[in-house]
């Protein structure tokens, strides 16, 4: 299992509750996981429903194939209250047997049906980050800046950004813990988050980051963490990402390749296919290690 930076870490004293967090699950699983899930489920019930039916001869009548099989697609019917009417329960314990199939698939097709709507009515945020976050002067000061942008190009409305630096360190008394520190950036709000966000914090003598390298974040296990949530217009939801930012993603020296143009007609053009490209710059000071020509035009 990974957490929030990336790295992998085992819990222990924890027992895992399945079907107390069953709702949460199946918000979180993928597509293809619940489908299959759900598949299996539905399988399982009417295999052990034909096993029922079949404790108990000519139960049904007019089993069609005869056998096992016959009982089991008779299940199916009854689980999806189809009532084809060719078979049918024929004896008490049967038409228990049925009554209570029927209860099981009209309550599981009610949840799942609730299910599927809540995945659906909650559209995911689709927030691009860049890869790399580079740090260059600006205004005189160096500054760390973050690339975001809005993939769905809809309008996010009031925009809030949050950036924090996770690392660990030891007290007076030599206690080692985590700590988070908040980074503060020169502009943590867009009202219409529609393009393009680049987020700078300027690294000065208030900053955690001042007279950090890439080597002393490594060694204190630091990364840091850009959240940003803002209301869908379309729909007025919530929507919130994150991305986090290990020391070997931050380039000392660099800056981000322009994604705006503006043509002879007066129109912009924004070019993502350019937006996690970073450029050395002449004369800045690099720490830590750098990108090859390749990966820098990713």
């Amino acid at each position: 299992m990974r957490g929030i930076s990336g790295r992998p870490f085992v819990r222990h004293g924890l027992k895992r509750r399945l079907w107390q967090d069953l709702y949460h699950l199946l918000m979180t699983v993928s597509w293809p996981r619940l489908f299959i899930g759900v598949a299996v489920f539905f399988t399982l019930v009417n295999l052990l429903f034909a096993g029922l039916y079949d404790l108990q001869p000519n139960g049904i009548a007019d089993v069609n194939p005869p056998g096992y099989w016959g009982l089991f697609f008779f299940s199916v019917e009854t689980s999806g209250t189809v009532g084809y009417g060719d078979m049918h329960p024929q004896t008490l314990f049967a038409h228990v047997c049925a009554s209570i199939e029927t209860l099981i698939g009209v309550t599981s097709f009610a949840l799942m049906t609730g299910m599927m709507f809540a995945r659906f009515s909650q559209p995911p945020a689709r927030f691009l980050f860049a890869r790399y976050g580079v740090i260059h002067q600006v205004d005189g000061m160096p500054t760390l800046v973050l690339r975001s942008a809005n993939a769905r190009q809809n309008v996010v409305m009031e925009a809030n950004a949050h950036l924090r630096l996770l690392r660990s360190e030891v007290t007076a008394e030599g206690a080692a813990f985590r700590r988070v520190h908040d980074l503060k950036l020169r502009r943590d709000q867009q009202p219409l988050f529609l393009f393009g966000w680049n987020l700078m914090h300027v690294i000065d003598e208030s900053s955690p980051l001042w007279g950090q390298t890439a080597e002393s974040l490594q060694a204190a296990r630091a990364f840091l963490l850009l959240t940003i949530s803002g209301t869908d217009e379309t729909t007025g939801q919530t929507l919130m990402a994150r991305q986090t930012y290990d020391p070997s993603a931050l380039r000392w020296g660099y800056s981000f390749e322009d994604i705006l143009s503006t043509d002879a007609e007066g129109v912009d053009h924004f070019d993502y296919r350019r937006f996690h490209a970073i450029k050395p710059l002449p004369g800045e000071l690099r720490r830590g290690p750098q990108p090859g020509t390749e990966s820098s035009k990713a």
